[in-house]
């Protein structure tokens, strides 16, 4: 009976060492795609910087291996920015961003000696200019712009429509020239550029591409009206990834090598140099190399439905339930058996919603089956939570035949632990 294998290890012996559910990470896949980028996001005519998007997963062990493989860090709190101290990384790479920083965020990050902030809005520049000059700590600010440029993805990940939460939007030149005008007059924050992000979970290079020509045009408009040039632009990420058979992604590194060809092209024609162009992969870098192994338990007919429980379910993968992500798997003990039944695969949670895949083709299916659902490796862990008080599944790399547990699984006395 063939046993799916991830990074070399029998999915089996991986349910059977650590239990279940349990989130296994094939690490030559994740240097895989670190070096797809890093190799393919580089220019002559300007410095380049491939960072982390952090938000996908986060945890010491990976922040070393990215470190490693050259990238820096985009963090978006002060978790995600202690992570990167705690492994040593290079707080020059770091990009600390997010809609609403705390002055004790912002201060830690001066404190940490950071690379940039990138800058959401004119409170947070205000904020960020005094605690810098009362630090008399320097640091680089990106301004988040938002280009309004319409994704093809969902609403809650697609983050440039006019009214989205994230940046300045392109057309408010008076708050964009404010802010601009506000850095200029810091001694310890030095206005380097600007940054966008479209969204989430995009597979094409369309949309990119659209929005690079629109900052391009706004760089140039900033050239013309400002005499700014020779800034930083940061391209954000949001690469997507292959979660079921339908999906066709551009492969990271082709993506990265077409944004800088494009890049490169745009700006000759519009007479704008920039000093470095920046990308933050998140999901693209961690989420095929990851799946999830569940045990199967309960099984029942439901009207015109055949349920499988899980051991897990939107506990430590919310996304189906909160925006209708769509998944795939297998039956990991039973790879070699063809198809037979169509199953609404469901969790533990106490609620209708708990469904992981709501219709999946799968071999004849028994209680003790071991589950595999696959591309979780991103906004699986990240997102897990102690609902029901289930404990959060501990994470393994896979990696040549060998495994080695890098977050223990989460127990009761865990979670109590901070009560008073």
């Amino acid at each position: 009976m063939e046993t799916l294998q991830i990074g070399g290890v029998s999915s089996r012996a991986l349910a059977d060492q650590y239990g279940t559910p349990l989130y296994v990470y094939d690490e030559n896949k994740i240097r895989k795609q670190a070096a797809a980028a890093m190799a393919n996001f580089r220019s002559k005519q300007f410095d380049t910087e491939v960072v982390y998007a952090s938000k996908a997963f986060s945890c010491a062990a990976l922040f070393r291996l990215l470190a490693a493989e050259g990238l820096g860090f985009d963090v978006v709190s002060g978790g995600e920015l202690y992570c990167a101290m705690r492994i040593g990384a290079d707080m020059k790479k770091v990009y600390f961003h997010g809609n609403n920083k705390s002055d004790q965020e912002i201060e830690m990050g001066l404190d940490a000696g950071i690379g940039y902030f990138v800058v959401d809005n004119m409170m947070e520049c205000a904020r960020l200019f005094d605690i810098a000059e009362r630090k008399r700590l320097q640091t680089k600010a990106l301004l988040r712009i938002n280009p309004g440029i319409s994704a093809h993805t969902h609403e809650y990940i697609m983050t440039a429509a006019p009214d989205s939460k994230f940046g300045i939007y392109i057309e408010n030149r008076q708050q964009i020239d404010a802010v601009i005008q506000k850095l200029s007059r810091s001694k310890y924050v030095k206005f380097a550029g600007f940054h966008s992000h479209i969204g989430s979970q995009i597979v094409d290079a369309g949309s990119f591409t659209k929005a690079l020509d629109t900052m391009i045009d706004f760089l140039a408009e900033m050239k013309r009206e400002q005499d700014l040039d020779n800034l930083e632009l940061s391209i954000g990420g949001g690469f997507g990834i292959r979660y079921v058979e339908a999906d066709a992604p551009l492969p990271l590194g082709e993506m990265c090598k077409t944004l800088i060809s494009h890049t490169e092209r745009r700006l000759a024609e519009k007479d704008v140099h920039l000093s470095k162009l920046i990308t933050e992969p998140g999901r693209a870098m961690v989420g095929e190399a990851g799946c999830t192994l569940y045990t199967i338990g309960d099984m029942k007919e439901s009207g015109d439905k055949n349920y499988i429980f899980v051991d897990g379910g939107m506990s430590d993968n919310i996304r189906h339930a909160l925006y209708d992500a769509e998944y795939t798997g297998v039956l990991a003990n039973k790879c070699d058996r063809p198809s037979e039944k169509t199953y609404c695969i469901a969790g533990k949670n106490c609620e209708s919603g708990d469904i992981l895949i709501a219709d999946m083709q799968l071999p004849k299916a028994a209680p003790g089956d071991l589950l595999a659902v696959l591309s979780t490796g991103a906004y699986g862990y990240s997102m897990a939570s102690n609902y029901n008080r289930l404990g959060r599944p501990a994470v393994v790399f896979a990696k040549d035949g060998q495994a080695r547990l890098i977050i223990r699984r989460e127990t009761y006395e865990d979670q109590y632990r901070l009560e008073v």
